[in-house]
């Protein structure tokens, strides 16, 4: 199947830039959002992303202008009814985005694939709650989208060899590195980073050493490019508790326990460069 059109729903940090990457690869695209102001901010933030590629010389002032016009907003979810290929980037609640999916599945054309960008949630779950299973599938992309290469591919129990093969060529057409991941919680990237994290706060927790001085062990003994306690305050102190839970509930192992004292940072309101402050202060 030939994706040519694209829709998006989330215009956050992570939907934008799903929405950019897709554009700047002629890809026409739908961003969608309930909301006409994080639509407009969505937009915002690709336009400066952009503006700051053409003064590097990356790109011409003609190609973000192309870029911008391939993007349409919508608030509406009936306007997905001509994509191909649908992303959804909404929040980590599987209530939401189960309910997304049941209006999509009704909305769009029948030979659409129903993608979702979830870095925890069973895509089996969610692929379950459609009439079109086999066309459900994970697109987890990185963060910063339009910096990072890595697209994780991840196979619900009932997704085609046909939905994977047309999702594998479609991030290939971004300019992507697809990494085919079978239906765990976590997958492989928060699966592994998650319990590191975990257990860096722990040293904190138990009086190990300070934030700076395990991030300076990790960066300058591992050759990490950012410490853990400070990559976790860029992804946000209640994402990353949210995984956690996830990681726990999902595999009822001890060793995935959030730590006490994440939870206590993010009943404090402190979740990391977002709030102003997490392991560190931001101004």
């Amino acid at each position: 199947m030939s994706i040519k059109k694209v829709m998006v729903i989330g215009a956050g940090q992570m939907g934008a830039g799903i929405a950019q990457v897709f554009a700047q690869s002629e890809f026409e695209v739908k961003l969608n959002d309930i909301s006409e102001e994080s639509l407009q901010k969505g937009l915002a933030t690709i336009e400066k992303f952009l503006s700051k590629s053409v003064e590097k010389e990356r790109m011409t002032e003609d190609d973000k202008t192309a870029t911008l016009n391939r993007i349409e907003t919508t608030t509406t979810l009936r306007d997905a009814h001509d994509c191909d290929l649908v992303i959804e980037a909404v929040v980590e609640n599987m209530d939401v985005k189960t309910k997304v999916f049941q209006q999509l599945d009704q909305i769009t054309p029948k030979h659409a694939i129903l993608a979702t960008n979830t870095s925890s949630l069973p895509i089996t779950d969610i692929a379950a709650v459609t009439d079109r299973p086999d066309q459900v599938i994970g697109m987890h992309f990185m963060n910063p989208v339009p910096i990072m290469k890595l697209v994780e591919v991840i196979r619900a129990i009932q997704t085609s060899d046909e939905t994977y093969q047309t999702i594998e060529e479609a991030a290939k057409a971004l300019n992507k590195s697809p990494v085919e991941v079978n239906d765990y919680p976590g997958f492989v990237s928060n699966r592994v980073l998650m319990p590191m994290i975990n257990e860096a706060i722990y040293t904190v927790f138990e009086g190990v050493a300070e934030p700076d001085a395990i991030d300076d062990v990790m960066k300058m003994g591992m050759n990490h490019p950012m410490g853990p306690l400070q990559l976790a305050d860029f992804i946000g102190l209640d994402t990353c508790l949210y995984i956690m839970e996830v990681l726990h509930e999902g595999f009822g192992d001890s060793k995935y326990r959030p730590c006490p004292l994440l939870r206590k940072y993010v009943s404090a309101g402190w979740l990391g460069k977002k709030s102003g402050r997490g392991f560190y202060v931001y101004e």
